[in-house]
């Protein structure tokens, strides 16, 4: 029996996880409020956003087993991207010399750094799962839509940016209609090299010293790229649907 127990493997339930996850959020929270003067509408953006992430988090991942470092990690981001998208509405308009736009950038930059370190730790403590992919994945395109509504409202782009941070969305609704979308796709080093090609590019925007056409002309090139980057997987999975549907 005491051997028994020696050997089971220490977890710790996901509750707790989403109850420090929760935590970290409020503290970002707080800290956007005071910097943004916005704290009630921050705040209901946020619960709602990260009471999504609670919902998958439920839903997804068994009660019974350890959340894993890598996901802790990809939570602990969730937390920080969260605010940035919450927060993003209430951006000053350029030309500023307000220190928030820096403190954004800076934070979208820690979220950017987070991205490498969860799947470094999945892959040393061999804890990669779909699950992990995906939560990575959706957090990646949160923050390049919280970027994309920055730029926006900083009046460095117009609207049309937010046509980066929507295309991973529309493909997902696109993908409940047409089953052949939901094939798995292989990896893909230009895809992940777009994508970190839109962060980048869109946190350089939001920087004060930026100048507006400089932004839009980045930006229109990201865009471009991404288009490029989707019709190439489309277009992939296309021309395999039949195949989708025998196997």
């Amino acid at each position: 029996m005491d051997l028994e127990r020696q050997s089971k493997p220490f977890t710790i339930s996901p509750w707790v996880d989403l109850l420090w996850g929760a935590a970290f959020t409020i503290l970002w929270v707080f800290v956007a409020a005071r910097l943004y003067s916005s704290l009630l509408p921050i705040l209901v953006l946020a619960t709602l956003l990260y009471s999504g992430i609670c919902f998958a988090v439920v839903a997804h991942w068994p009660k019974t087993k350890d959340f894993g470092w890598a996901n802790r990690t990809t939570l602990l981001r969730a937390s920080l991207i969260i605010v940035l998208v919450a927060a993003a509405p209430f951006i000053p308009a350029f030309p500023s010399t307000d220190h928030a736009l820096w403190v954004y950038a800076v934070g979208a930059l820690i979220a950017l750094i987070l991205d490498g370190v969860d799947g470094k730790l999945a892959r040393i403590t061999h804890s990669s799962s779909r699950f992990g992919a995906r939560f990575d994945m959706e957090m990646d395109a949160l923050l390049i839509l919280g970027l994309c509504i920055a730029v926006v409202m900083s009046g460095k782009a117009g609207f049309w940016v937010l046509a980066l941070g929507l295309m991973r969305y529309l493909f997902v609704a696109a993908a409940s209609a047409l089953d052949w979308l939901n094939r798995p796709l292989p990896e893909s080093f230009r895809r992940k090299t777009i994508c970190v090609w839109q962060i980048v590019t869109l946190m350089v925007a939001v920087l004060p010293p930026t100048p507006p056409m400089v932004a839009s002309l980045a930006l229109a090139t990201a865009l471009l790229l991404l288009a490029w980057s989707f019709m190439t997987d489309v277009y992939w999975l296309y021309e395999r649907r039949f195949h989708h549907q025998t196997v």
